[in-house]
């Protein structure tokens, strides 16, 4: 038996991965243990996570891996601030007290967060290396090809290459300090969100504007080449040299300065949102071209945080020359922790990988998991009030009949996806028909901004009936946006097409209006047998009541706050907020219920997490 642990830390998102003779056995994210969003502290609640599951202890491992190489990443840091001397001090002091304390001696971190009971090697591949491993490896593809796009890794901020049977090649990057992830990140920061977590609401807020300067930021930015690669005009920024990403040049250009975080969004804003992301669409595409007339392949793989903008993967896919695209649902930098460890089981020790139709991932159901008698002892424990089934079907018809009531589901069964989105393991559910839905659970459950959409889950053997995908096409990840059809959408009055702004939100646009953004589309997920278990027997029951096979699906969580992992955390976020029902595995609680339903400590609640 070989068993490898990954490790992604002193980032954002740490995370830890355990692969025994070549099958992953368990992934998480350091976030859902700690509480803490993004969490990027050594990940020892994560290892001791995947080390229990497989029942090993730190000195069972034969290999471990991280994700990048600290020395090469520091070499750059020291590089860029001596370009930039002295305008880089203040950055550069900020920053090397931490690298002096840990990132220089990650070999003494990591076997002392091991307890020091592991001895062996400690394998530390190139940053896009353990992108692209996680890309291919869990891939269905035997031959495809991999690009990773990020904001920067050690010197490398995009990468291509093939992936061959147990074998991967980067053979061309594009280096920092010109990064798309980098570009895009300037942009939410200048628009007032945290970069490095609100990359999506950028995304969200896109549709409702026009991409009115995208052709500034084409002229003033940015070089976008044919191949898609780019060349900052870096006087415009700030990250290489101080503690922000944008200069007061930036702003000039934008006509103003950063918007402070929770002021309100104008006009202006949606359309630099709506600008940015039509740039960065293109550019993926170009670079998609790029790397399919380079490398001959017909699949692709893609890694890397910006791989997390599923409009941008959208295009890729439906223009794009690809016939099939497969994405990391990790793609971040929590997925390096799995890749590295795919990397050393296949590439290092030439172990072959298995045929699979669908994918190694097993759904990124890789998280810890909770039996009934768990369950019952915490429910016992908090006095709740429950109904348990022994029949799963039966336990299917009775939420879904809940949700076609228009009740709002907290839904936790089996074990935790790994990834930022919840794939029906720890998820919020609500009937994507209804044309309330969408307000009240971003106002009134998720505690969010109002702009944001919610994504649908459908049933991967109807997802062509509602949206332009093809018949039986897969997103079992949530990775691509698609448009809805146009049969399922509304006729719009003309008062109605001229709305702007916010005030899209008003209009109802399909006969599923909870799931459909303001410009028409949606993040899809598929759902099927084989990946999604109890959830494909929920949408099937929901679906056989109804008539609907879509379901509203959103991470079981407050805004700011990690996934919740364990059944306490599950209550609590469901007695603190206005959801109806709470289902954990085998029981089903009703919130007017419970004792002190209507005692909601929200604020209480919410002051436990940073806003996102």
């Amino acid at each position: 038996m070989t068993s490898i642990l990954g490790i992604s830390a002193f980032y954002h998102d740490s995370a830890a991965a355990l692969i025994v003779d070549g099958r992953i056995v368990a992934a998480a994210q350091e976030e859902r243990f700690t509480r803490k969003k993004h969490d990027a502290s050594f990940p020892e609640n994560a290892i001791a996570y995947c080390l229990s599951e497989a029942g090993l202890a730190p000195e069972d491992l034969d290999y471990v891996g991280f994700y990048d190489k600290p020395l090469v990443k520091f070499e750059r840091l020291l590089e860029t601030y001596l370009a930039f001397s002295p305008a880089g001090l203040k950055s550069w002091l900020t920053l090397l007290p931490n690298w002096l304390k840990t990132r220089l001696h990650l070999p003494r971190v990591i076997k002392k967060g091991l307890d020091g009971k592991y001895r062996r090697r400690i394998v530390f591949p190139e940053h896009h290396e353990s992108h692209a491993a996680s890309a291919f490896f869990p891939s269905p593809f035997a031959e495809a090809a991999i690009l990773t796009v990020d904001g920067v890794g050690e010197w490398a901020t995009a990468s291509y290459g093939t992936g061959r049977d147990n074998h991967i090649e980067l053979t061309h990057e594009m280096h920092y300090p010109h990064s798309l992830g980098l570009l895009y990140t300037a942009f939410t920061y200048y628009c007032g969100f945290r970069i490095n977590s609100g990359e999506y609401k950028l995304m969200g807020l896109a549709p409702y504007g026009e991409p009115k300067y995208a052709d500034r930021i084409l002229e003033h930015l940015v070089d976008l080449r044919p191949d898609g690669s780019l060349a900052m005009h870096l006087e415009h920024f700030n990250y290489c040299q101080g503690l922000t990403m944008t200069s007061s040049k930036f702003h000039a250009l934008f006509d103003g300065p950063p918007r402070a975080p929770e002021s309100p969004l104008t006009e202006r804003h949606m359309d630099i949102a709506a600008s940015v992301q039509a740039v960065t669409e293109e550019a993926m595409l170009r670079m998609a071209r790029h790397v399919h007339e380079t490398t001959g392949m017909r699949h692709l793989c893609l890694a890397g945080g910006v791989a997390l903008n599923c409009v941008a993967n959208g295009r890729v896919l439906r223009e794009g020359p690809f016939d099939e695209v497969w994405i990391q649902p990790a793609a971040g930098d929590a997925g390096g922790a799995l890749g590295v460890a795919l990397l050393i089981w296949h590439q290092l020790l030439d172990n072959p990988r298995t045929d699979d139709q669908l994918d190694c991932q097993g759904g990124s159901y890789l998280g810890p998991e909770f039996s009934n008698n768990q369950v019952r002892e915490f429910l016992d424990s908090a006095g709740a009030v429950y109904q348990q089934f022994d029949d799963a079907e039966e336990l299917c018809h009775h939420v879904a009949e809940l949700i076609a009531d228009e009740k709002v589901i907290g839904w936790m069964q089996g074990r935790m996806e790994f990834g930022p989105r919840a794939l029906g393991g720890r998820s919020i559910l609500g009937d994507a028909r209804s044309t309330r839905m969408q307000s009240v659970m971003n106002l009134k459950i998720k505690f969010r901004e109002s702009f944001r959409p919610f994504a649908p889950s459908v049933l991967q053997e109807r997802v062509d009936e509602f949206f332009e995908m093809r018949p039986g096409e897969q997103s079992p990840y949530m990775l691509l946006v698609a448009d809805v059809k146009p049969e399922k959408r509304l006729p719009l009055a003309e008062s109605d097409q001229a709305t702007r702004g916010l005030d899209k939100l008003k209009v109802q646009r399909s006969h599923v209006p909870a799931i459909t953004h303001v410009d028409n589309s949606a993040r899809v997920q598929t759902v099927d047998p084989q990946r999604h278990g109890r959830y494909y027997r929920l949408l099937k029951a929901f679906d056989e009541q109804t008539g609907s096979p879509v379901l509203i699906n959103t991470s079981f969580n407050v805004r700011g706050e990690p996934i919740v992992c364990t059944p306490e955390e599950a209550w609590r976020c469901f007695m603190a907020t206005n959801m109806d029902v709470l289902v954990i595995e085998d029981f089903v609680m009703l919130k007017d219920q419970q004792p002190g339903a209507t005692e909601h400590e929200t604020d209480e609640y919410l002051a436990r997490f940073e806003l996102d």
